[in-house]
């Protein structure tokens, strides 16, 4: 040890250190690391020395008072210790105890132990979930996307500017987990008069995204094993959350009326809930019939299930009214209705909400608190006043005569360039339009070739759990110029083209 502080002492290690001044790294950051990890790494041990100060200053050209500094925050954080008149030295607690045996029972456990150094399995769970980067990529065709005109964005400038010139006290300090009370209010009688959800604003909990509140609501629904209804083909994210849940999966067929009520029942008659988006099934398109709305909520009533209602993108109607919701119409409180602000204004908000069932209020406020406590109070303050003045609904009549050009002319595109390949079904809702392969063409294999191009196109079959997979591609037709789908369209021809020679 006298060795090793003698050597350290003279400021070999320290003072061969190099300051590189074209850094982005402070002098300061970059001396505090150098000599963090000589201690870490034990080149500087326990009990050693450092040199004065005023040396290392003067050997790497740099200010005393950087030195200090530094020594200063190392002292602070326990890396070293001064004594009086002697000088400065690395702790002699620091590394002892990695540098001890362990101790007799943790020797004993890790003797015993198979893998001490596996990865814990809610780890390795979540891990197998990771999600494609290509779901994040800004070309077409991926869906997800949305468009902003400058109308609504100058009304964002505005609207922001002007809430920041009056700051709610309510900012300053940690708030109702369920939201602006402001906000839920807003919301409430918008979701009323648009959607027939029955609700007061007390029931309504803002949220980061309906994704948050799919997690939310199964932690207070779902216990490992229990089983969970979900349509076939499914969201892939819900079919992944519930995964991450432990929930026992049951897939129930969608037919051209929605979910089939009864293949449910017959499959799991005592289901914990069921996961539905009845006015626009995701993926399908398809409309959950009135019909299979009652069987559904009578199932719920009588095996005290819960429906969880995804109520995702019904602002983009594109023939007749939105469909109502099917929580309006339910009498027992079993529906959990979720929706979005983040496909209808553009998802960088990250603002979502659920209308939570009285039953179940106490604990998704609850569950929301100690997740995430509350949404943004700013951004709340700046989404109460859209909906307030009216914006809200403006943007949503301009951006679905946007979105219904921009889905006539990608429809047209590929019906003339791609028509021998592509059944194009125009949706009369949505974000996205479904083309189904002609037989003998892969969907997987497609979008796999097109990705190469910079297309991304989303494989129907992979979408598919227990049911007979279609053989189509999911292509998104918001948040892109038109010239920007024709080019994805004439490229998206030269990939095919090439198969078929």
């Amino acid at each position: 040890m006298a060795r090793d502080q003698t050597n350290f002492a003279d400021g070999s290690e320290l003072l061969s250190f190099s300051i590189d001044r074209g850094a982005p790294e402070s002098i300061f950051r970059q001396l505090y690391g150098a000599l963090r990890r000589l201690i870490l790494d034990g080149i500087a041990p326990a009990g050693s020395r450092l040199p004065a100060s005023r040396l290392v200053a003067e050997r790497l050209g740099v200010s005393r008072a950087s030195v200090v500094g530094v020594y200063e925050q190392l002292l602070a954080e326990g890396y070293l210790i001064g004594r009086q008149g002697a000088g400065t030295f690395v702790s002699p607690d620091m590394l002892e105890p990695l540098q001890r045996p362990p101790h007799r029972a943790l020797a004993r456990a890790l003797a015993q132990a198979s893998a001490p150094n596996r990865r814990p399995k809610p780890a390795a769970r979540y891990a197998a979930l990771a999600p494609d980067p290509a779901q994040f990529e800004a070309v077409p065709f991926n869906t997800g996307r949305c468009s902003l005109d400058e109308q609504t964005l100058a009304t964002w400038r505005r609207l922001t500017a002007a809430a920041l010139r009056r700051p709610d006290a309510l900012w300053l300090g940690y708030g109702d987990p369920r939201g602006s009370p402001r906000l839920r209010e807003a919301l409430a009688h918008y979701l009323r008069a648009s959607r027939g959800v029955q609700c007061e604003a007390d029931q309504i909990l803002i949220l980061s995204g309906v994704q948050q509140a799919i997690d939310l609501v199964l932690k207070i629904l779902i216990e490992p094993r229990d089983p969970v209804w979900i349509e076939d083909p499914t969201y892939p994210a819900l079919h992944d959350a519930l995964k991450a849940a432990r929930a026992r999966i049951v897939p129930v067929p969608v037919d051209d009326q929605g979910l089939v009520v009864a293949n449910g029942v017959a499959a799991s008659p005592l289901a914990r809930a069921a996961y539905v988006t009845p006015s626009h099934q995701s993926p399908s398109g398809v409309v959950l019939s009135m019909a299979r709305r009652l069987e559904l909520l009578a199932w719920a009533r009588e095996a005290r299930a819960w429906i969880i209602e995804d109520d995702y993108d019904s602002e983009f109607r594109y023939a007749g009214r939105p469909i109502a919701s099917l929580q309006g119409i339910d009498r027992g409180e079993r529906v959990i209705y979720l929706g979005t602000f983040s496909k209808v204004v553009f998802p960088g908000l990250r603002l979502g909400y659920a209308v939570v069932p009285h039953e179940l209020l106490q604990a998704m406020t609850a569950a929301r608190h100690l997740t995430d406590r509350q949404a943004p109070a700013v951004t709340e303050s700046v989404v109460a006043d859209f909906i307030e003045q009216g914006h809200f609904e403006a943007h949503v009549r301009r951006m679905r005569a946007t979105y219904r050009v921009a889905r006539d002319q990608l429809a047209a595109a590929l019906r003339a360039k791609l028509g021998c390949v592509l059944e194009v079904e125009v949706p009369d809702q949505g974000m996205r339009l479904l083309a189904r392969l002609a037989p003998g063409w892969s969907d997987t294999a497609l979008a796999k070739e097109a990705a190469a191009r910079g297309l991304v196109l989303r494989p129907m079959s992979k979408l598919y759990l227990s049911a007979p997979p279609l053989q189509a591609l999911l292509l998104g037709f918001t948040g892109y110029s038109l010239p920007a789908l024709r080019a994805g369209v004439d490229r998206l021809a030269e990939v095919i083209g090439r198969r078929v020679r």
